[in-house]
């Protein structure tokens, strides 16, 4: 799970072995689906990750193919890459107009769009990731999923907002820290909006919405773009 905040994108993994993360191993086998696909068809595949960091790709991408030029944007600078595949770059997923349309051949974005703020931000970014590239692979918490993915405690996320920064103006929950104050516990609770399956139909009216399932409920919803 992501440390993120309200627009921050720079992602905190861990091993694919560890259980939480198995539902991410399972989402980088179809995601390496697609891009063994554009391999097929034009013998390159170049990448955008939205949020996205070297470490993941070690942990979940250890034997892609040859022929991948994958550019990482956060919001924040990162270190930089130890590996030629890959090239770090500061910016706004809601703004990419660095990039012309078309720029890549997929992007990808894992537990990004629900940070980086209200409604016509996600629109945004979402209207990006459709521009600059023909497919692409975004997931995200289901907010009718009953345990919320940032502090994992039951219901925490359809609780009023006063009751919600109470909580964490008490103690740290999950992934979330203590807040330090009022003003940093409204911050912390509103950093994250979940989506359900209507509004990333809505978001990605060309792409199919997969359900990623836990004990028969929704957990996370995948917009994908083949």
């Amino acid at each position: 799970m992501e440390i993120i905040g309200q627009t921050s994108a720079v992602g905190v993994q861990v091993s694919p072995s560890d259980s939480g993360n198995k539902f991410r191993a399972k989402r980088f086998t179809m995601f390496r689906e697609m891009i063994d696909d554009v391999l097929r068809e034009k013998g390159t595949c170049s990448i955008l990750d939205v949020g996205g960091t070297e470490k993941y790709w070690q942990a979940f991408g250890s034997s892609l193919p040859t022929g991948l030029e994958i550019v990482l944007l956060n919001t924040d600078p990162v270190p930089r890459a130890s590996n030629r595949i890959f090239r770090n770059q500061t910016g706004d997923a809601c703004d990419m107009s660095e990039y012309p349309d078309n720029s890549f051949d997929l992007v990808h974005s894992n537990s990004v769009i629900e940070h980086v703020g209200p409604w016509a931000r996600m629109a945004a970014m979402a209207s990006e990731i459709q521009r600059v590239a023909p497919r692409y692979f975004v997931q995200t918490p289901n907010y009718w999923f009953p345990v919320e993915a940032h502090v994992r405690i039951p219901f925490f996320h359809w609780m009023p907002e006063p009751w919600r920064v109470s909580f964490m103006l008490r103690r740290g929950h999950g992934f979330w820290p203590r807040a330090t104050d009022l003003g940093d516990a409204v911050s912390i609770v509103q950093s994250a909006v979940l989506l359900d399956f209507r509004q990333m139909s809505f978001l990605f009216p060309q792409a199919k919405i997969e359900r990623e399932r836990f004990i028969g409920l929704t957990k996370s919803l995948i917009a994908i773009k083949r």
